[in-house]
């Protein structure tokens, strides 16, 4: 068959989706990885997987509805040129633009992956702007979902929330995935380095990342004369939710975190870290947390969807009030004030990964979902 995977952004097609265009160009199908952003690197990268790279005009944040529509009928002409017995779109706007042009482009088989709810649909809105945007995201959802061949979500809470607001018909085939999945090769168990508690961010810099609460965390530990040291690894974001390069700068300059930068690998970086530290709003499953599953260190997380799933309070890690910036406090004194602790919990982690987040078992159960493995290979064109 010829499989296509949709996404927002050609870096993830290698970092998230690479394992699975690998296993679908083995299982003998013709895999394409479309996403916009990409360059040689990225076309060398999925090459290298067995898979072809298919660039496209597509903007993840963008409003304007000419706009919007303009990338509508482009990747409608992309997909109807590529021929595609199968599509697996991911991330919202590639849910909701893909799957519809997929079917008017004649694409037989849609499948849809929810990798979280984003800044749109997760919480409260409040200007007139966010209403907008949201009541036009869950029409657009509405259309999309009840056109594909299943739905893959990576909680049970979105997958509940997807059903509530009427965007996934009770007749639709859904599925619950354990995430994306890590390599625990490629993220090999790491032993904790020596001295103080370190603490690490990584992830977009946005508000419902929860960045004020992390940095508000960090003032509180600094008071109460507690020793650490956290760092922020991860891009500045255009969403509207990102914070400023301003917003940073004082941070870092009134000495509560320190800055990172975006890094290609993370491994160094959770290498000189004991705990990681994720006071998210919501997720879908956190790849960093997966990430530091697999090193073998211990998590700081909230009991937001998506997040609570992968701390088992008290074995690997701690969980916290969402928004909570003393409690993520206490949670952060905790461990740093017991090296011990934070040794047991990391062990833990990496049995977790091994057991659940493996990224072949995770890979195989999406296959497995879109009917696609080996010895059908052969599609309709």
């Amino acid at each position: 068959m010829r499989i296509g995977v949709l996404g927002t952004q050609a870096r993830d097609l290698v970092n998230f989706r690479g394992h699975l265009l690998s296993e679908l160009a083995k299982a003998g199908h013709e895999a394409f990885g479309i996403a916009p952003g990409g360059d040689e690197a990225t076309r060398d990268a999925l090459a290298a997987l067995g898979a072809t790279y298919v660039p496209i005009r597509l903007d993840r944040t963008g409003l304007n509805p000419f706009g919007e529509a303009l990338s509508f009928l482009r990747l409608w002409r992309t997909l109807r040129g590529l021929r595609l017995d199968l599509l697996l779109c991911y991330e919202l706007k590639s849910v909701a633009f893909g799957t519809l042009a997929a079917r008017l482009a004649g694409v037989p088989r849609r499948y849809a992956m929810i990798t979280g709810r984003g800044t749109t649909l997760q919480g409260a809105t409040s200007s007139t702007q966010e209403k907008l945007v949201r009541a036009v995201v869950t029409r657009l959802y509405r259309m999309a979902l009840p056109r594909t061949q299943g739905v893959l979500f990576q909680n049970q809470d979105d997958c509940d929330f997807f059903g509530e607001l009427g965007m996934l018909p009770a007749s639709v085939p859904r599925r619950i995935i354990n995430g994306s999945g890590v390599d625990l090769d490629h993220f090999a168990r790491q032993p904790l380095p020596e001295g103080t508690a370190t603490f690490l961010f990584v992830g977009r810099l946005l508000k419902n990342k929860g960045v004020f609460e992390l940095v508000e965390a960090c003032r509180i530990l600094a008071r109460r004369g507690v020793p650490f040291h956290a760092r922020m690894l991860g891009p500045l974001d255009t969403n509207p939710n990102g914070i400023t390069a301003g917003q940073l700068e004082a941070w870092v300059g009134e000495g509560s975190v320190a800055y990172l930068g975006e890094l290609a690998d993370v491994r160094p970086a959770l290498a000189a870290a004991h705990v990681m530290v994720l006071p998210s709003y919501g997720e879908g499953t956190p790849r960093s947390v997966l990430e530091a599953l697999a090193v073998g260190r211990a998590v700081v997380t909230t009991d937001a969807p998506g997040c609570k799933e992968v701390v088992a309070e008290g074995v690997n890690g701690h969980r916290v009030p969402v928004g909570d910036a003393t409690a993520l406090a206490d949670a952060m004194e905790h461990l740093a004030r017991d090296p011990e602790l934070i040794a047991r919990f990391a062990q833990e982690g990496r049995r977790l990964a091994e057991r659940k987040y493996d990224v072949r078992l995770v890979t195989a159960d999406i296959i497995d979902f879109m009917n696609c493995g080996k010895g059908k290979a052969h599609g309709a064109h």
